[in-house]
């Protein structure tokens, strides 16, 4: 088994599921006794939340090339960033870096292809939603039509993440509002939702939605268990 690198603590609470995702997964393929190989390189959130509203992108890249150059030195054979909205600078990670970076985009995309989509809501921080480093790969690289909710609804998605989720608030009130909001991207033609940031999960689930639902941190979890011990079973 290869050793996974984790970029995390963006927040703790998706970087939690991340680590219990791994090993349960692991613990899946080989047996009841064995857990995952990782690292895990974890952040002050706060800090990295003050920088991002401040805009100050060329300060959080050199934060994290330096965690995935120390997970790297430290024996990491593939890096995994643990939200979404830090893959703003994927790239200028994998350049300084000499092992692969998994992409949180790609397995999400691919699933959405294997159920030939083309369509997709997207939910997650208002960077994710409005900036195109995310939405800009899934259309150039898989052609996928991407949507996001209008100006209010997103405002809505990212207070509830800062404000609530990442603080290990799950209230019945912004569940309801999230429902709202996907069955406003359905009306809009929306064959799928993205759930575009790891803590979106801890809100809403399948039951919340018409359409099909993509977990993005279940699936990069998935793709990261791969990359360390080959395909998946026949049973998953």
């Amino acid at each position: 088994m290869e050793m996974i690198g984790l970029i995390g603590g963006m927040s703790w609470e998706s970087s939690a599921m991340y680590y219990r995702l791994l090993n349960e997964g692991v613990r899946a393929r080989l047996g009841p006794s064995a857990s995952a190989r990782c690292l895990l390189w974890s952040f002050d959130f706060a800090e990295i939340k003050a920088l991002q509203h401040r805009g100050a992108w060329s300060e959080l890249t050199r934060l994290m090339i330096g965690a995935a150059r120390h997970l790297e030195n430290a024996g990491a054979n593939h890096i995994v960033i643990c939200t979404n909205t830090m893959h703003r600078m994927a790239d200028e990670i994998q350049a300084a870096i000499s092992i692969p970076l998994l992409h949180i985009a790609d397995p999400t995309a691919r699933n959405i292809g294997a159920m030939r989509l083309t369509r997709i809501g997207l939910l997650g921080t208002a960077f994710t939603m409005e900036q195109d480093f995310y939405k800009g790969r899934l259309q150039r690289q898989y052609g996928l039509d991407v949507i996001v909710p209008d100006d209010d609804d997103r405002k809505d998605v990212h207070r509830i993440i800062y404000d609530e989720l990442v603080a290990g608030q799950i209230r019945t009130e912004s569940r309801a509002l999230y429902r709202d909001i996907i069955a406003r991207l359905v009306a809009r033609g929306a064959e799928g939702v993205i759930l575009g940031c790891t803590e979106i999960m801890l809100l809403v689930g399948p039951e919340d939605s018409e359409v099909p639902l993509f977990d993005t941190t279940a699936l990069h979890v998935e793709a990261a268990i791969e990359a360390a011990i080959g395909a998946r079973p026949e049973s998953l």
